[in-house]
């Protein structure tokens, strides 16, 4: 029998039908996981008790970062708009902006104490990450009533958490207009394989016309000879001497760097979610992407990280490298690159059991297309062979 309530001016009426009380509660989740987005989840702990009682049982979460600020800027009264100057300062503080007053109820879901920024990270780190929340009661709060928390603190709730993508505001590399520069670095407790995707100049036009001596290169030993076309794949020897080399080794150990800061600092997000399948940290660029499946998540936890006792970041191994190199390359869709590199990493002592670094299927998976396209395409050219020790 439906209830009723008594209205004064029209008489007894039936009580309204709530529908959303019709809907399972394996169908709003359904909904939430499709959602993602922490920040819109947070909206949704606001609407009914239920729908609080429901959001930390999400197990796929996207956060979104709205700009980074370094440890040296940050203190308790300064502003949260600030970027990070360098390309590598060390990695980084998340700021969430733009979050106000409708997110007042994610500080409640978050709980009512929180530790500081740096120990919720659990590590003596100069450096982390943080989320700002508008109008929640614990944190440190900025002049722009935003609120700051790790991530550590935003997910902590989420108890079934099985697929986390962070992406960050843009790549730590600096790079100049025109440039390509993509990378893509899996990790269980250290490095196991890295792939770089590098070009001189990116042109959208099949008929630019490539000046005809070289202009860039990478000084390694010659390997196997997989010729492609009048070059028969070889790098030209001016390439050696006029800035190409040491191109090339900069975008290879920055890409590097850039990957052992950001594993470095997802320490204890692993550590907490157990329940991880998979973690994804990228950034809005497209320049880089850190993957770990849950293989090398449980990994991580079993043997963890070396730190480098230089800097804040994951050791980097002894690597293996195989390089191919093509100075113009045109692409399906029209793209045009020029000077175009692909650089396969993995460690030195990684078993010959896995999968070779010449894999193109490997490779090729690594970037989306039409830069997926451009692997394949690079990887039947001559082959070169190098090795880096760890750093």
């Amino acid at each position: 029998m439906s209830s009723v309530y008594s209205d004064p001016i029209h008489g007894t009426h039936p009580e309204p039908i709530d529908h959303f009380d019709r809907l399972p509660d394996s169908l709003l989740l359904l909904v939430f996981n499709m959602i993602g987005d922490v920040k819109a989840l947070g909206r949704c702990c606001v609407v009914s008790r239920r729908f609080h009682a429901l959001v930390p049982q999400v197990e796929n979460v996207v956060v979104r970062v709205d700009c980074v600020i370094s440890d040296d800027d940050y203190s308790p009264s300064s502003s949260f708009k600030s970027r990070a100057a360098g390309p590598f300062s060390t990695l980084f503080r998340l700021v969430f902006g733009g979050i106000v007053k409708p997110l007042q109820a994610l500080g409640q879901f978050l709980g009512p104490e929180r530790p500081s920024l740096n120990k919720a990270l659990n590590t003596s780190s100069s450096s982390s990450l943080s989320v700002g929340l508008g109008g929640c009661e614990d944190g440190e709060m900025d002049q722009g009533g935003v609120t700051h928390h790790s991530p550590t603190q935003v997910l902590r709730n989420f108890n079934e958490l099985r697929f986390l993508r962070i992406e960050l505001p843009g790549g730590e590399l600096g790079i100049d207009d025109g440039v390509l520069l993509k990378w893509r670095a899996d990790f269980g407790s250290t490095l196991d394989s890295c792939v770089i995707l590098g070009a001189a100049s990116v042109f959208n036009n099949v008929h630019f016309q490539v000046p005809g001596h070289g202009n860039d290169g990478f000084c390694i030993n010659n390997g196997s000879n997989v010729g492609n076309g009048d070059d028969n794949g070889s790098i030209p020897e001016s390439f050696y001497t006029n800035g190409g080399l040491k191109l090339r080794v900069v975008w290879t150990i920055s890409s590097l760097i850039a990957a052992s800061a950001r594993h470095y600092l997802l320490q204890s997000i692993i550590a907490e979610h157990k329940t991880l399948d998979s973690l994804v940290l990228t950034d809005a660029d497209g320049q880089g992407v850190l993957c770990m499946n849950g293989e090398q998540l449980e990994e991580l936890r079993v043997k963890p990280l070396s730190a480098s006792s230089a800097s804040k970041r994951t050791l980097v191994p002894a690597l293996n490298m195989r390089l191919w190199y093509a100075p113009h390359l045109d692409l399906p869709d029209g793209v045009v690159l020029q000077g175009a590199t692909l650089v396969a990493i993995r460690p030195s002592e990684q078993s010959a059991s896995k999968k070779e670094v010449s894999d193109a299927s490997w490779l090729s998976s690594a970037f989306e297309e039409p830069y997926g396209t451009a692997a394949k395409m690079l990887v039947k050219r001559r082959t070169y062979c190098l090795e880096m020790n760890s750093f």
